[in-house]
């Protein structure tokens, strides 16, 4: 369900969004490579940490079968 500010001035289109873009990259603009920067870090540390629950948990499944 639309809140009612956003049925009252609608959803922003392609112009809209493009200026919001311009004022970010002016307001964060030196911020914005070290900040893009530590997410990737922040996603590849994620990545490896569902690896190794993946690997745990085949593991401790291999084991069980071998057990039975």
């Amino acid at each position: 369900m639309l809140s009612p500010l956003a049925v009252f001035f609608g959803m922003p289109g392609p112009m809209e969004m493009l200026i919001i873009g311009i004022i970010v990259l002016l307001l964060f603009g030196n911020r914005l490579p070290s900040t893009m920067r530590s997410l990737g870090r922040g996603i590849v540390e994620f990545k490896k940490g569902v690896q190794g629950i993946e690997d745990e948990v085949d593991k401790a499944s291999n084991s069980k079968e071998d057990k039975d």
